[in-house]
């Protein structure tokens, strides 16, 4: 009988057996190497693309006036002239998306012109107003922006008011059949008692950069809330458009 000694060749087909399934398992280890480090480099890619936090500043020309909800507001409303200057923060949320909250001191108010007319013992006498009202608001809007183009963004967003003081400023004209005519200015603070020191509003703007710094803006803020505290039936808003530039540190 003769014998043959298997072990040898077992031992053969087990070290074969065994350089296969390392073979095996080395090519899964680098199969999953690679797609590591591909989600690496991938991970790594999209955090130098995104945008990082930015900060800046921004100031511009206020067109505003006082709106009742019903009928007119005190006589001929017009639109007055103000300016506003702040500070933002933009914060990116997604590729396209940011939030961007801002402190902004705001000068608000109108311009107004009256005139009344009265008549006694068969005389008239008339007096004509004309001031401005302006109303200083230490402003916080918190806007989304959305990015249409990487230089174009259009915005919308809340806006809270904080009501600093203001001033009322102009002159009264009075004159009559019986009386010369006379000129008086006035340049008097506002009593701010009158007035509701939280001021809400609505803004939707837009924005271009046209360098990487520097942005032309454009926003209407249209109130919701009312300004004064006496006028509970006709609620007076602020409306403002504002138009200026902002500069970003980049």
């Amino acid at each position: 009988m003769i014998f043959i000694n298997l072990f040898p060749l077992a031992g053969v087909l087990l070290q074969g057996e065994n350089i296969s399934l390392n073979l095996k398992i080395m090519k899964k280890l680098i199969v999953g190497l690679a797609f590591a480090g591909s989600l690496l480099a991938h991970a790594q890619e999209k955090t130098k693309s995104a945008s990082p936090v930015t900060f800046g500043v921004k100031a511009g020309l206020n067109v505003s006036n006082l709106t009742q909800s019903e009928g007119f507001y005190e006589g001929d409303q017009k639109m007055k002239a103000g300016f506003n200057a702040g500070i933002f923060v933009n914060i990116p949320v997604a590729e396209k998306l940011s939030i961007q909250p801002e402190v902004v001191f705001n000068q608000l108010g109108s311009k107004t012109e009256l005139q009344y007319e009265t008549f006694f013992n068969s005389n008239s006498y008339s007096w004509e107003y004309n001031y401005k009202t302006s109303l200083n608001y230490l402003s916080v809007p918190v806007m989304v922006q959305y990015n249409i183009l990487p230089q174009l963004f259009v915005e919308a967003g809340p806006e809270f008011g904080f009501l600093l003081g203001g001033r009322e400023k102009g002159d009264v004209t009075t004159s009559g059949n019986t009386m010369a005519k006379e000129k008086i200015s006035f340049s008097n603070k506002i009593n701010t008692e009158f007035y509701h020191k939280f001021n809400f509003g609505i803004g939707i703007g837009a924005g271009y950069y046209f360098t990487k710094n520097i942005a032309a803006t454009a926003r209407f803020t249209a109130g919701i809330t009312n300004i004064y505290k006496y006028k509970t039936e006709n609620a007076i808003r602020n409306n403002v458009f504002q138009v200026g530039l902002a500069y970003r540190f980049k």
